[in-house]
């Protein structure tokens, strides 16, 4: 008897969800139990991997963006920019499970780490790449309308959508800061706050690049804005 929901698509696997999915060689790139070093590897290696997997679709939706902002199809690009703000989200939220290894233990797996580091990461690297490249499309979408980042604000009822921009991008800047502090403080929960990590990098150096904003502009204005209301303020 034939069987009407037999696998069609090619490729290995017993159904066509493992065959799409690829879910034979996905669930083959974490070391097996007998490989491990410590078994919280499987924990270490599934965070590292989704997250860079999310990293992915982030960077990837931001990069559309862009060249929908570009095209002048701003709708189109705050749909995205909401999309890659909440996969970065997902990362932050990993992080939390890191926390959850015994921070003894965990020195038996950072022995095979060899000189891994999470400056390495492709997603990361990624983001610094498209993060500039979204603003500059930011920026020349605000001149063609003519109006200065303090007009976007004080005028962003009658530019909407120029404003919900700014507000999605100052966004997605906020949510990669507050990704570098959730790691920041996992690591020194996990290995301490005065050591060195695994490519010679003190964590206190680590520590240092919370400060770093990728769209300063975007934050300085605020300060801009409130000194603005002092000034017309009647008292």
């Amino acid at each position: 008897m034939t069987d009407e929901f037999a696998p069609i698509l090619p490729g290995a696997g017993g159904s066509d969800y493992e065959r799409y999915l690829r879910t034979d060689e996905l669930l083959s790139l974490q070391k097996t139990a007998d490989e491990w070093v410590h078994r919280d590897e499987l924990l270490f290696q599934t965070v590292h991997q989704s997250s860079e997997l999310w990293l992915k679709h982030a960077w990837n939706e931001v990069d559309e963006a862009t060249r929908l902002i570009q095209s002048r199809d701003l709708a189109g690009a705050q749909r995205l920019l909401r999309r890659a703000n909440a996969c970065v989200r997902y990362v932050i939220g990993f992080l939390e499970h890191l926390e959850r290894m015994s921070p003894w233990e965990y020195q038996e797996i950072r022995r095979v780490l060899g000189h891994g580091s999470g400056f390495d990461s492709p997603g990361f690297r990624e983001i610094r790449r498209v993060s500039p490249l979204l603003y500059a499309a930011f920026d020349a979408l605000r001149r063609e309308r003519g109006l200065s980042l303090i007009e976007v604000y004080t005028h962003g009822r009658e530019h909407e959508d120029v404003y919900q921009l700014a507000e999605l991008l100052i966004d997605w800047d906020e949510q990669i800061g507050i990704w570098r502090f959730r790691h920041v403080k996992m690591v020194g929960r996990v290995i301490g706050e005065d050591v060195v990590g695994t490519q010679g990098t003190p964590v206190e150096l680590l520590a240092g690049l919370i400060k770093v904003k990728m769209f300063p502009e975007l934050w300085r204005v605020r300060t801009e804005l409130t000194e603005l209301a002092k000034q017309s303020d009647p008292d």
